[in-house]
């Protein structure tokens, strides 16, 4: 492991996402959960009620609605954090 890295995310702290933007960010978890269930399918893994790294078996891999409220929180936040990442760097998101 490399002792020098210093992690340095974007400073969104004082980024509040309006209420349409908010909103995609359920799509966009959503999403972002689907492409990881697909990333895993195509390397063999399956569902199962227990995580087992063994035999590529994982809880998660159910659609999204059917996650627990935890995991997708964590999709959630990873939507937002990306949604304000881009408005930090002075981009507008708008809807065509």
């Amino acid at each position: 492991m490399d002792k020098s890295y210093i992690p340095k995310p974007i400073d969104i702290a004082h980024i509040e996402l309006p209420v349409e933007l908010v909103e995609l960010s359920e799509f966009l978890a959503c999403n972002v959960h689907d492409t990881w269930a697909q990333g895993r399918m195509r390397e063999g893994w399956t569902y199962a009620p227990v995580l087992d790294r063994e035999k590529k078996e994982h809880p998660c891999l159910v659609p999204y609605e059917a996650l627990p409220e935890s995991e997708k929180e964590y999709d959630r936040m990873t939507a937002m954090s990306t949604l304000k990442a881009i408005i930090a760097y002075g981009f507008v998101i708008e809807k065509a």
